[in-house]
């Protein structure tokens, strides 16, 4: 390869270090608890649709549970909400905490008794106690925390049934818009096991979906951040060794065809978890990675043709 295409190369690799390994290893829970009130959680769960994480400690001793629910709104302007339902999986009859931006732009929480799907509306009282209640926002994200006294007969279960959503808008009466209908949406629920093992709604340790995650970043750490620099660096600077001649070649195929293949790997990993992710899009990481990779495979497919017309 020329040398010309080496600093291309490299910038390419610093490139994608920084756009698509990133995004792919911080959206979990564990990286958030810098931001949650100087609390420590017991346990933290990346919830497994619409990109939420709840951060819980449940206390057997008197039966309060203590969460922090973390999301993004639908819009600016939208709302987030965490709830228990006390009779069933879905979401009437849940019980829920909702935060939003009320009209003086502070983020509040109110309660939400929902009844049925055509009734939700404030309450100032749930069927249990709740206590603590708070939210803030940062990063496009907001947070809602609270206590809940855990009723006696979920608390001798082990497990309640949660349900978590957002939503787009809040009226300037504080009520809130409907969310969407979207797969995401209509899969926003799971059993929450309070000793915090692995239930429907999330897990201890890293799920499925957390370990693709880091299976896509580390593969394209390796490729696009380590292999490929080297081999444009040894292509750079080692040819100018007559001694190194033609050992540097050969290195520099190895690194960077190691690089392509394991890239490819990378690239799969991400198409993956994009297609598991139904609903949700992260439109600039996608856009940047599909246009790097095939830049980068005009660049690999260029380089076999010139070899091949060597070779004739």
């Amino acid at each position: 390869m020329a040398s010309s295409s080496s600093t291309r190369s490299i910038v390419l690799g610093l490139s994608l270090w920084f756009l698509l390994i990133s995004p792919a290893l911080s959206l979990t829970c564990t990286s958030q608890s810098k931001n949650l009130k100087n609390e420590i959680y017991a346990h933290c769960l990346d919830l497994p649709s619409l990109s939420s994480f709840l951060h819980f400690t449940y206390d057997a001793s008197n039966r309060s549970l203590s969460i922090a629910f973390v999301a993004a709104p639908a819009k600016s302007g939208g709302w987030i909400a965490w709830a228990i339902n006390p009779t069933a999986p879905g979401m009437a009859g849940s019980q829920a905490l909702v935060a939003y931006k009320d009209s003086k732009g502070a983020v509040t929480v109110k309660l939400y008794n929902v009844s049925s799907y055509e009734s939700i509306v404030p309450t100032k009282k749930l069927s249990f106690d709740v206590w603590d209640t708070s939210a803030d926002e940062s990063g496009g994200l907001m947070r809602i925390y609270g206590k809940v006294k855990v009723p006696e007969e979920l608390a001798k279960a082990g497990k309640l049934n949660q349900v978590w959503q957002v939503g787009p808008s809040v009226t300037p009466e504080g009520m809130i818009a409907k969310h969407d209908f979207a797969p995401p949406n209509l899969n926003s629920k799971g059993a929450l096991d309070l000793s915090g093992a692995q239930t429907g709604g999330g897990s201890t340790g890293t799920d499925s979906r957390t370990k693709k995650r880091n299976i896509h970043g580390v593969l394209n750490a390796v490729s696009w951040g380590i292999l490929f620099p080297i081999g444009a660096i040894i292509a750079r600077y080692l040819r100018t060794f007559e001694s190194a001649d033609p050992a540097w070649f050969y290195l520099h195929v190895l690194c960077q065809s190691s690089a392509y293949a394991i890239g490819v790997a990378g690239w799969g990993t991400g198409l993956k978890l994009g297609s598991d992710s139904k609903g949700v899009t992260y439109t600039g990481h996608r856009n940047i990675g599909i246009a790097l990779f095939s830049l980068a495979t005009v660049q690999v497919t260029k380089a076999l043709v010139v070899h091949d017309i060597n070779l004739i």
